[in-house]
């Protein structure tokens, strides 16, 4: 959130790069929504799929966002190249931070005296 608040404030006060926190807080839902709905067997099935496809609509629109904000209107540009650039380090740390979160609590019989 840093990087993300650096590049809204820094270069130029504009505040529309911040858009993007809506993409961070809808990036888990359909895999959150999809797990809860499952049948519970390992094997993939068309809803968990379809919320994997719909995960990764999320996190590229996270990441274009910014480079067309960058790149229109070509004479006078909404942000700069340098508001785009901490725009996404701030995507690849939150987008790596969802998916820790995934990978640490994804068991159900999570113990959790090993912490």
């Amino acid at each position: 959130m840093t990087f993300l608040v650096l590049a809204c404030a820094l270069p130029q006060h504009n505040w529309w790069p911040f858009f993007v926190v809506m993409f961070y807080i809808a990036s888990p839902f359909p895999v959150l929504i999809s797990r809860r709905y499952s049948d519970g067997s390992s094997s993939s099935s068309a809803c968990h799929e379809f919320a994997v496809f719909l995960t990764t609509g999320i996190v590229i629109s996270a990441f274009s966002l910014p480079v067309v904000l960058a790149r229109a209107p070509s004479l006078a540009p909404v942000i700069t190249w340098g508001s785009c650039g901490l725009i996404l380090a701030a995507n690849i740390v939150m987008f790596l931070t969802i998916v820790g979160f995934f990978i640490a609590f994804n068991s159900e019989d999570l113990s959790y005296n090993m912490w």
